[in-house]
């Protein structure tokens, strides 16, 4: 400091801050040569506490309020100064404010997903993320464990440490929770005061206090949600069996609506009758019925020929397989070897296209169970 701020300490006799930053937690009060008139008066603010350092011994601490700063109300610096009958000359001594109010702008996620155990789903791995706020309760702890001679101690500085003990403690309340993984989102507000209280013991050595914890989200890997959107599609289906026949019969109304495709002929004929009968008894509620046996033809006549079978070539790991008709089709959907995103062609289409892609194929695909969800 130069001549300016010599003098300055000479005249200047109110000790006290006014904080403007909204991130500082520590703040020294700059003073020539650490100088102090007795007699000055301190002004201690609401959410401050001011505490004297004397030669790196921490000193008198003072709550809010207003205060003339002599030998009476410093006794543990008088103490150590040994002033036993009074002194009315400056005095040296460093001032640390410290800001007790909640800092609210203090933001957490987990880096890497925290495994754990569903009751329902198995090993599953969760990413999380929020905000909390903290609080110094404990003015002389925190300097002594964590500010020591720093100016200006911010929350950057302490922020990390926190984060990282809310992580290597977030994955502990998850698992004792007891909370199914599709309830997680209902109880966020419970595991958080949970974690509010068990971060707060963790860190009360080092004078904080962490009074909020809220959970924004909790979100899982894309393919267990994928399985999860699944899940719920089969759910708003309902009666799957119901479905599959609806499903089949739109399929076969589609085929006939393209005259230049061969399902129209193959498929409609083959298959026509005997899908508009399933759904008609479906829609009647006797889809339990067998269907009646088709008459038979009258002695003397023979009955035509069958319509000629579409041959279909499907590609597995890259090779070619086929040809098959629709029934050699439901052979390998229910061996497996074919899927809705199985490749397939025919004569007539332009190129290769995934099964579930090709409408004729719904009534082969309806039998095909969707993908296990995984381990």
């Amino acid at each position: 400091m130069g001549l300016m701020d010599k003098l300055r300490g000479e005249f200047v006799d109110i000790v006290e801050w006014l904080d403007d930053s909204r991130d500082t937690i520590v703040w020294r009060f700059p003073r020539y040569q650490n100088e102090i008139k007795m007699g000055a008066q301190l002004v201690v603010r609401e959410s401050q506490t001011a505490v004297f350092v004397n030669e790196g011994q921490i000193a008198d601490a003072f709550p809010p309020g207003t205060y003339t700063l002599e030998t009476r109300n410093l006794p543990i610096l008088s103490t150590l100064k040994g002033w036993k009958y009074g002194f009315n000359s400056p005095f040296k001594a460093e001032v640390y404010f410290v800001n007790t109010r909640q800092f609210t702008d203090m933001k957490w996620g987990t880096q890497n997903p925290v495994i754990l155990r569903d009751a329902e789903f198995g090993v599953v791995r969760l990413r999380a993320f929020g905000a909390y706020a903290a609080r110094v309760v404990d003015a002389q702890k925190l300097l002594r464990e964590l500010v020591g001679t720093d100016p200006q101690f911010r929350t950057e500085e302490v922020q990390e440490y926190l984060r990282q003990v809310i992580v290597g403690r977030l994955g502990g309340a998850l698992a004792t929770a007891g909370v199914p993984l599709l309830d997680l989102a209902a109880h966020q507000d419970a595991i958080g005061r949970r974690l509010a209280g068990v971060l707060t013991e963790e860190v009360a050595d080092l004078g904080i206090a962490i009074p909020k914890f809220v959970i924004e989200n909790i979100s899982v890997p894309p393919e267990v949600e994928r399985a999860l959107d699944k899940r719920t599609e089969m759910g708003a289906v309902g009666d799957l069996d119901r479905f599959t026949r609806y499903q089949a019969a739109t399929a076969l109304e589609e085929a006939a609506k393209n005259p230049g495709g061969e399902a129209g002929a193959g498929v409609g004929l083959g298959m026509g009758m005997a899908m508009g009968q399933q759904m008609a008894r479906a829609m009647s509620g006797d889809a339990g019925t067998p269907p009646a046996p088709a008459p038979a033809p009258p002695v003397g006549t023979e009955p035509p020929p069958l319509p000629n079978q579409t041959q279909w070539y499907i590609g597995v790991a890259g090779q070619r397989q086929g040809p098959f008709d629709l029934a050699g089709l439901a052979g390998q959907a229910d061996a497996g070897t074919l899927g809705p995103d199985t490749l397939i062609w025919r004569a007539g289409m332009a190129q290769w296209q995934p099964a579930g892609q090709v409408p004729e194929l719904a009534s082969v695909l309806a039998s095909v169970p969707p993908p296990l969800p995984p381990q």
